[in-house]
């Protein structure tokens, strides 16, 4: 009986000992976590998407709180809660932040299969990123997209989808939070986040292709090919052509559709606009005349 006393208070003496070391140490070793990070967690959607940089929500909510302490948010920005919820974070925060304008994804290629000649067949594994590792595709353009549509797989939204018929990505701009996924998976960078613009209206090179005019030409019948007349058309300098390509900067950009106009591949897009008005019949028969 006194085996079993002595065991059962040696027991217990060890027991007490050990609580009180590990509760020594959670004091000494404890991690103390702002409890506004939670709070600015719960605000934010929780889509864990790495739209805003940060690896999740909760990455993203420490940066917020930690940039709050030191006087500013600004540039943080997620981009699935948008306006609205950094409006909110905001006030928890106690902090203004400065609008940003809504962001959508655009694809920079319209080689659809009417465009762009089929001259291979690729027998592999049925992704972007393997075909674009074994060259240039099915097509003869090697910068264009590739319609596997790994940007589609990519996307946690369901805004992208591959156009079965034109084999190209169509983006719903509607759905679209500019989490810029589809821009990672896109292994041939031809997906791009602009500006959503005014009523959703975007003037854009529909082009990623580098190759000098001929070539470009023999690749896609709508191929930018760095003729510069758009770039000497725009009265507000947006347009430079770098490389064999035109590109549109959406910052400069005053949607005058000017460039649009002039260029001789029609590799310029301009998305949501009114169509446009019907001439007058006297004005066409002079145009005739």
């Amino acid at each position: 009986m006194n085996f079993i006393l002595i065991a059962v208070i040696v027991l217990g003496a060890i027991g007490l000992i050990a609580a009180i070391v590990l509760f020594a140490a959670s004091k000494k070793f404890a991690v103390y976590e702002d409890p506004r990070i939670a709070q600015v967690g719960e605000l934010l959607p929780g889509a864990n998407c790495g739209g805003c940089g940060f690896p999740g929500c909760s990455g993203m909510a420490d940066a917020l709180v930690k940039g709050a302490d030191v006087g500013s948010i600004d540039g943080l920005s997620c981009p699935v809660g948008g306006a609205e919820t950094m409006g909110k974070v905001a006030d928890l925060l106690g902090m203004a932040i400065a609008n940003s304008e809504p962001m959508v994804a655009v694809v920079r290629c319209n080689g659809t299969c009417e465009h762009r000649v089929k001259i291979a067949e690729y027998a592999g594994l049925r992704t972007c990123a393997a075909m674009h590792a074994c060259g240039a595709g099915e097509t003869a353009c090697g910068f264009g997209c590739l319609g596997c549509g790994d940007c589609e797989a990519a996307c946690h939204f369901g805004a992208i989808k591959v156009n079965p018929e034109t084999g190209i990505p169509e983006v719903d701009e509607e759905k679209c939070t500019s989490c810029g996924a589809c821009v990672k998976a896109c292994p041939r960078g031809i997906i791009e986040l602009r500006k959503k613009g005014p009523k959703g209206r975007r003037v854009f090179v529909s082009c990623v292709n580098k190759d000098k005019g001929p070539a470009a030409m023999k690749a896609c019948a709508v191929s930018c090919i760095g003729c510069g007349k758009c770039e000497k058309e725009c009265p507000f300098g947006a347009i430079t052509v770098e490389n064999n390509l035109a590109y549109i900067d959406f910052e400069k950009c005053r949607l005058c559709r000017k460039c649009e106009k002039v260029c001789p591949k029609h590799a310029i897009v301009a998305v949501n606009f009114p169509a446009p008005k019907p001439k007058p019949e006297e004005e066409r028969k002079e145009e005739t005349v």
